[in-house]
């Protein structure tokens, strides 16, 4: 009999996650609840939230309890089911866990998905997914970007910045991309379509200054926001007048034991900024809206969404630890079925 392997959550991490914070147990695969089904997952996004979750402190979403699998998005296929509207077979999204099999009743995260509209079903968690739903959402209907402002963001080469960057091109902004190394940058502007690119790594918060001055002489008019630390910091100095900014992440301080934190936040108040906090998951009564815009861009050729696929519950550990360390090469998921 076929067992479920679950990625358990034993002790909350400190700094860097390490591999004694998880273990990998196998435990019998779940019946079907009243009214619910077993998803067998197939497909698992890792994201930088999902380090959050692990940590005790107060947050959107509960913590992950400790002894528990490690919170996650998954599309899969419906293994056993008690509800006709999820037959044995058909295809599935729901906010489950790194594990084989979950027992779902349905909620605000369930929602059946066509995976014949796709290439392959790891779409709905990228382009279709939350990734590009943030990117749409967050620049859209947040920062509001008009042709001919200048959009910077951060990560620009991860998952979500690559993707708010290309709509910003649709969009007529003027783009400006941060990333980490020369592959990274060269992908920003050959891939991804961005103006201009800027390598933070080895420089300092002056360096970074000085060379998103001279990127954008009359400042920036929309900061997506994806790191925070020094390169936020640099930001936020060459902010235009009224400029908008989204927080959509803090990657780069959700390890730290001592948070970064803005020390400039004065040029919030000299420049009239807005700094606006953002969760997609306020727009889920939108989510097919801002899929289907998407989907008719990628068709049209105008849009390019990448994926690091890496393979095996077995390897959650290095995989989630991709985020971290700069190796991912797009929206980052794990294949476990």
């Amino acid at each position: 009999m076929p067992e479920n392997r679950r990625f358990i959550l034993r002790r909350r991490p400190e700094g860097d996650p390490v591999p004694e914070d998880f273990e990998l147990v196998e435990e019998d695969i779940p019946a079907p609840p009243p009214g619910g089904f077993v998803m067998r997952n197939v497909y698992c996004s890792l994201d930088p939230a999902q380090r959050g979750w692990m940590s005790d402190e107060e947050s959107y979403m509960p913590p992950i309890p400790l002894g528990d699998a490690v919170r996650a998005t998954c599309v899969g296929k419906v293994h056993a089911s008690d509800n006709p509207d999820y037959p044995v077979g058909s295809w599935a999204m729901e906010l489950n866990a790194i594990e084989d099999y979950t027992a779902v009743t349905p909620g605000h995260f369930t929602a059946p998905i066509d995976v014949s509209l796709v290439d392959s079903p790891s779409r709905f968690l990228s382009a279709m997914g939350a990734v590009g739903l943030t990117a749409y959402f967050g620049l859209m209907e947040v920062a509001k970007p008009r042709a001919g402002e200048t959009l910077c963001v951060s990560a620009a080469a991860g998952a979500v910045g690559s993707v708010v960057g290309q709509i910003g091109r649709i969009m007529g902004c003027r783009t400006i991309g941060i990333a980490g190394g020369p592959e990274k940058c060269r992908r920003l502007v050959e891939d991804y379509g961005y103006d201009v690119a800027i390598d933070y790594r080895g420089k300092d918060i002056d360096a970074l200054r000085a060379e998103l001055a001279q990127a954008t002489p009359d400042g920036i008019d929309i900061v997506f926001e994806n790191v925070g630390g020094d390169i936020f910091e640099a930001e936020v100095f060459e902010l235009a007048k009224k400029a908008r900014v989204v927080l959509c992440g803090l990657i780069s301080e959700y390890n730290a034991v001592e948070p970064h934190g803005l020390k400039n936040l004065w040029q919030v108040i000299v420049k009239e900024a807005t700094l606006h906090g953002f969760l997609v998951m306020d727009y889920a009564p939108r989510f097919a809206e801002g899929g289907a815009q998407i989907a008719e861009w990628m068709q049209q050729g105008r849009m390019r969404i990448d994926e690091d696929v890496q393979h095996g519950i077995e390897n959650s550990y290095d995989a989630f630890m991709r985020l971290f360390s700069g190796r991912n090469t797009g929206k980052l998921i794990l294949k476990i079925g």
